[in-house]
């Protein structure tokens, strides 16, 4: 084994596999914008040599079984086996997740003193995993070698979002993040994922009810995805789902017409519940419409608890955000 890559989903460590880049390519398919982040027990395990860790809290645990025992690397620490490669390199996406992963990873780095120099990340501006192999054989995005600099960098980042407030993430708008290029754009998307100081509602859901109030609107058309009219890169489908059935199951909905749910998996296995789902025509209630105009507080008629990052989110704690003015405001 001579070369390593690294990177957050599966679609994309396929593709780069394909495309014949890498000798191993493992997927850190971690989401780390939703639900409750893991201790730091459980954080330290993750990258360790497997022992006692429960299923899904161990970085190998993407990986296929087959694949793990093919390449010999199965039970491996994250340290253990960059020292036994001859190169490692890092291709980690723009997107929100993907820059806190490799956050988390260059920080367990750095906790171990493990030397930056053979490390090499790519500076990825676009999202590879529905690339084809032929064009992400030819892509060979920038690389630069890794120094203790950039670990130091991330490694502030990580503790700022794993904060039990919001302050520290938010200050890093007066740090120079050069070091870690696509860092900057994902600590304002994050940001934006607040509670608007008006209306109570984060920037995904907001762009979701600006789409519903264009009409004729079904549920999977204000998900996000390539050429589709919400750009919104923070959650992906089975979040968005949540983030729609909280919109529309909730005391004071901001939007009707949503049929059968909640968004589960229970839900994807029959076809009919499935399907009717999918017909569903969605539209704005009284109250859509006043929060979509910035006239009334979703918040106000409806329960909150959720996590961002190390912030747990409630009525009564709820940090905002002012997009004009680009500040926090506390509870």
């Amino acid at each position: 084994m001579t070369r390593l890559i690294l990177t957050t989903n599966s679609s994309a460590a396929g593709a780069l596999e394909q495309a014949g880049l890498g000798d191993l390519v493992l997927a850190i398919n971690r989401r780390l914008v939703w639900a409750r982040l893991p201790s730091g027990a459980e954080l330290e395990a993750f990258f360790a040599p497997r022992t006692t860790q429960p299923y899904d809290l161990h970085w190998l645990d993407d990986t296929p079984q087959w694949c793990l025992e093919k390449s010999g690397v199965k039970n491996r620490g994250l340290i253990e086996l960059f020292a036994e490669c001859e190169s490692v390199e890092v291709w980690m996406g723009p997107e929100p997740n993907a820059q806190l992963v490799l956050l988390w990873l260059l920080n367990h780095c750095r906790s171990k003193g493990a030397a930056a120099s053979g490390l090499v990340m790519r500076h990825l501006d676009i999202a590879i995993g529905n690339m084809d192999s032929q064009r992400l054989a030819k892509l060979d995005p920038p690389a630069v070698r890794l120094t203790q600099d950039h670990l130091e960098l991330a490694g502030r980042a990580w503790e700022a979002y794993r904060a039990p407030m919001p302050q520290k993430w938010f200050e890093l708008l007066k740090v120079d993040l050069g070091l870690l290029p696509q860092l900057g754009r994902a600590v304002v998307d994050l940001l934006e994922e607040l509670p608007n100081v008006n209306t109570g509602l984060g920037a995904t859901e907001t762009r979701m009810l600006e789409l519903v109030a264009a009409g004729e609107v079904r549920p999977f058309d204000v998900f996000p995805g390539d050429q589709k009219p919400n750009q919104r890169r923070v959650f992906y489908y089975w979040e968005i789902g949540a983030l729609l059935d909280e919109l529309a199951r909730c005391p004071s909905p901001a939007i009707s017409g949503l049929k059968e749910g909640p968004f589960t998996l229970e839900m994807h296995i029959f076809p009919d519940w499935h399907a009717q789902y999918k017909q569903s025509r969605l539209l704005l209630t009284d109250l859509g419409k006043a929060v979509l105009a910035g006239e009334d507080d979703f918040r106000r008629h409806n329960p909150i608890h959720r996590w961002w990052g190390g912030t747990e989110l409630t009525n009564d704690r709820l940090w905002r955000w002012d997009p004009k003015s680009r500040s926090l405001v506390a509870p």
